[in-house]
């Protein structure tokens, strides 16, 4: 699977060590950046991460920051993202099962090493159950006026 991946400053040791793991896989990383732990605005990372899933050149993104939360914000301004922040693999699960999210987010402040693995386990190993959850789906990229 293509996957981008994108941080902070806050997150990059995350970033690299799940960039690192997901190579050995046998996925395909495109890191986004940052490049060092120069202080960064995460939602330029964010923008550009929902930019390149959005347009189909990755299947799935992974944003981080500190705390997961400002990341997913600025991922979320872009219509065709779904993106989950999630602590635990139930809630990754769940994210793509229920809502197709087709991004996670992690805090890296928040979440070990461990634990963002097992989530992107969880992330990448479960498909979109889809019938009664795809109506719901549907309104997150046309909401109702």
């Amino acid at each position: 699977m293509k996957i981008a991946i994108a941080s902070d400053h806050a997150a990059l040791d995350m970033k690299s060590a799940l960039a690192e793991w997901l190579m050995q896989e046998g996925h395909e990383v495109a890191d986004l950046g940052p490049a060092n732990a120069d202080s960064v605005d995460y939602p330029d990372f964010g923008y550009k991460l929902a930019g390149v899933v959005a347009d189909g050149t990755a299947e799935r993104g992974i944003a981080l920051c500190g705390s997961g939360i400002g990341i997913s914000m600025s991922v979320n301004r872009n219509p065709a993202m779904r993106c989950a922040l999630v602590s635990d693999p139930l809630s990754a699960t769940l994210a793509r099962e229920h809502n197709d999210a087709n991004c996670l987010a992690l805090g890296a402040r928040l979440t070990g090493i461990d634990m963002a693995k097992a989530c992107v386990t969880a992330f990448l190993e479960t498909e979109f159950a889809g019938g009664r959850h795809q109506r719901r789906v549907d309104k997150l990229t046309n909401p109702p006026r």
